[in-house]
Order: structure tokens, then C-alpha cells, then sequence
């Protein structure tokens, strides 16, 4: 990958394409095939780098991994993790890391979490605390509450935690301690958040409770369930799929279709945003695959509008909301995204870094503590290079912009795209983009 990336005006985009595996449930198949006892096989694994790292935390903790010749993977757990040899190095991976920790921790073991230069920026505090309520220790190596950290697991007790923003990380954190601690651990959420670890779970042979208290969700799990090596099949990313489809909005002419995508209704928000925004948007053959509800999206060019966004939406499209901007920007009028605060810890400050890229290719745009308002318009200027600190989503949201711009639009460190999409790149100017 070259050291900038730019993408020009281009003319109309069309094609259909696959998303790559959800990145969300891929992590998880990797941590609970490793957790099992037996053999799991994973189809349609993400092979980004965040995963990857996710596969080798796993083997460290003593599973055996392998990619097998048809591209699946094939994970043989022990029935549990025991201490690795050396350091768990996450790299960019947040949610590899806030979940092996939570799975760690139930194991009599010690363990070093470590990761690049960005995941060590980022809160581990919101996982450690209830990990350290049910009887882990933690010993910060270098800064509190950030990376490196070294944990001490084994004989926990059953908490009952209330979330007070919904997090699947923390929740997923606490349940994976959970299955190996003494009693019912439950967790309440004030609004759902994505639920693919309650669902894995049940398909490696956990009971897991999931209730509705009228005020929000209380999920509980009984500590001491087994569980049981079992097939996954990973469908595309609805977080993935949303950078080609925005490409296909924005883009005059266009009509891109993007298959497989995970149609989970804690992960759809973005696509009810855009339709309630104008976006000529349809789903065709619906199904099901591995546990979760799938279809095909074509998206085609629309006159989109701006609208204030619902913030009990942000839980199930927290990490879509940059390209969102980035199509609101294309927007007639004003989009307000607001109680989306979360995005300030992600791997960089993205409600900072999206302004401050809009803002450089022309658009107006109005930042808040927790949210920010784009003033979009049918013309944006482009012509500008954004700074991505390393942040994937960042870059992948202003290449798509650039499509559709005036003028050409760059981003620095285009490496990090690898994360989360590798053939990002490709896949757009296999539909007719311009980027390079």
C-alpha cells in the first residue's frame, strides 16, 4: 500500500460485489472456537489484519489454528486458555482485545496485552473495571487505564452490571468471564447493542438469558456451561458493505450491488438512515446464514436530504456514522448526529478527524461534544488531503467522498484499511472508481 491514496470524480459505478466477513462475529468465532472444546470450522472469516491478530491471540492461549486449502479456518480448542509463552499483541484490534481479555480472565492464568500505537491510546478501563469487580487483577504497565496491562485471571464471582451507554465490547467482555465464573452474571443494557456473542454462544451450547425490563435489556448467563467446538458461517459486513453502497448513492449513474450482507437489526441502522435520507435503496433475496438474517443491497445514485438522526440509533451504527457523514455531505440541507459520543474513543476521535476532513474538502460542518451537524449540498469541492491518525474508517469514508468530489481527495497512512477491509481498493475501481 503506498503512503497516500486518492480518489477522483468518477463516472457511474456499477457492478454487484461481496462484502467482506463481518468483522464482529469473526473475532468471536476465533475467541470462543479457542474457549471450546473440539473442532471449530469458520467460513467467510474476515482476513484483515485486526482478525488476524485476533488468530494468533487465540493460539497463544494454547488453541491450534490453521487456514485450511478451501479457505475456511479450523480452530481445536482445549477446553479453555491456559498462560501464553509471551506477549498478546492486538495490534489495531479493540475488539480482540476487550473480549480475550474478558475470556482470559476466567482462566487461572497470567497474561501481557499489548498493542500498536493506536490501540494504546485507547480505554480499557470500561472492561477492567467490572473484570476487576468479579475478582481479576490488572496491573497497568505504563499508563493507567491504557495498554500495556498485565492480567491475573481465575476464580471469579458472578456481578450483575448495569451499562450506562450500550457497549458490546463490555458486554461481551463480562459474559466470556462469566462463562467461568462462579454463579449468574448478568448484564443490563439501557438500549440493545449488537448481540453476536449472546447468539455464538448459544451456538456453541451456552444458555444465555436475554429479557426485556421495560427499561432496557438485562442479558444473564450461569458460569460453568462447556462449550462446544461447532461450525460458523460469517456473512458480509453490513460495516463493510456500507462504503461500496455509499460510493453507489453518491456517484451519479450509479447502481451497486452488494451481496451476503449481514442483516441483523442491531447493525442496520445506517441503511434505515439513508432510506429515511431518500437513498434509492432495496433488499432482494433474503435469507438465513449462519444463525443471522442476510440479503442482497443495491444501492443506486439518489438526491439525498438531510434529517436529524435518531440518537437510540447510535447502538446499532456507531461505527458507520463517518461514512454516513461522508453521504451527508452530498446531502441537501442539514444532518444531525448527535449522542454519539462513543466515536471520540474508536481508534482515533472520529467525530474530530470527520469534521476536520470535511471541512477541508468544503463542506460545512458544526462539532460538538457529543456529535456534530453536516450542511450538505448536491456539489462538494474535494481537492484536499485528510490525516486519518491511522484510522481506517477515516480513510475508507473520505476515498469514497472523493468519488463523488469536485476536486481529487488523498488520505495519509492508507495502511491501516487492511484492518478491517484488505481488497477495499480493488473492489472500488473493480465498480468503475478512480482510486490509487
Amino acid at each position: 500500500m503506498p503512503s497516500q491514496l486518492t480518489a477522483r470524480r468518477s463516472t457511474a459505478l456499477s457492478g454487484r460485489v461481496r462484502a467482506p466477513g463481518d468483522k464482529s462475529m469473526s473475532h468471536r468465532s476465533m475467541i470462543l472456537g479457542g474457549m471450546a472444546s473440539g473442532v471449530t470450522e469458520v467460513e467467510g472469516l474476515l482476513e484483515g489484519d485486526d482478525v488476524l491478530a485476533t488468530a494468533r491471540a487465540v493460539q497463544a492461549f494454547g488453541a491450534r489454528v490453521d487456514r485450511l486449502e478451501d479457505g475456511r479456518w479450523r480452530v481445536e480448542g482445549a477446553g479453555g486458555f491456559r498462560t501464553p509463552r509471551s506477549v498478546i499483541d492486538c495490534g489495531n484490534a479493540g475488539t480482540g482485545v476487550r473480549l480475550l481479555m474478558g475470556a482470559a480472565a476466567g482462566y487461572p492464568l497470567t497474561a501481557t496485552f499489548d498493542g500498536d500505537q493506536s490501540l494504546r491510546k485507547r480505554p480499557m478501563k470500561r472492561v477492567t473495571g467490572p473484570l476487576a469487580d468479579m475478582g481479576a487483577r490488572f496491573d497497568w504497565l505504563a499508563a493507567e487505564d491504557r495498554l500495556p496491562v498485565a492480567l491475573t485471571g481465575g476464580a471469579l464471582k458472578a456481578v450483575d452490571y448495569v451499562q450506562t451507554v450500550a457497549s458490546a465490547q463490555v458486554k461481551s467482555a463480562i459474559l466470556l468471564a462469566g462463562l467461568n465464573a462462579d454463579g449468574v452474571t448478568t448484564v443490563v443494557e439501557p438500549e440493545k447493542s449488537r448481540d453476536h456473542t449472546e447468539r455464538m454462544l448459544r451456538a456453541f451450547g451456552a444458555e444465555v438469558g436475554v429479557q426485556d425490563n421495560g427499561e432496557g435489556w438485562t442479558i444473564s448467563l450461569r458460569g460453568g456451561q462447556p462449550l462446544t467446538g461447532t461450525f460458523v458461517a460469517v456473512p458480509g459486513d453490513p460495516s463493510s458493505a456500507a462504503f461500496p453502497l455509499a460510493a453507489g448513492l453518491i456517484v451519479p449513474g450509479s447502481e451497486v450491488t452488494v451481496e451476503g450482507v449481514m442483516l441483523n437489526p442491531l447493525r442496520t441502522g445506517l441503511f434505515d438512515t439513508w432510506i429515511a435520507m431518500g437513498a434509492d435503496l432495496t433488499i432482494a433475496n433474503r435469507r438465513n446464514a449462519g444463525g443471522e438474517a442476510v440479503g442482497d443491497i443495491t444501492a443506486r445514485h439518489s438526491k439525498l436530504k438531510g434529517i436529524v438522526v435518531p440518537e437510540a440509533r447510535a447502538a446499532s451504527m456507531i461505527d458507520e456514522y463517518p461514512i454516513l457523514a461522508a453521504t451527508a455531505a452530498f446531502a441537501e440541507g442539514v444532518t444531525v448526529m448527535r449522542g454519539v459520543g462513543e466515536m471520540r474513543v474508536k481508534e482515533s476521535d472520529r467525530i474530530a478527524l470527520m469534521a476536520a476532513g470535511l471541512r477541508a474538502c468544503g463542506v460545512q460542518v458544526e462539532e460538538e461534544p457529543e456529535g456534530f451537524i453536516v450542511t450538505g449540498s448536491a456539489s462538494v469541492a474535494g481537492g484536499a488531503t485528510v490525516h486519518t491518525a491511522h484510522d481506517h474508517r477515516i480513510a475508507m469514508s473520505h476515498l469514497v467522498l472523493g468519488l463523488a468530489a469536485q476536486e481529487p481527495v488523498s488520505v495519509d497512512e492508507p495502511g491501516m484499511i487492511a484492518t478491517s477491509f484488505p481488497g477495499f481498493v480493488d473492489m472500488m475501481n473493480g465498480l468503475g472508481g478512480e482510486m490509487g
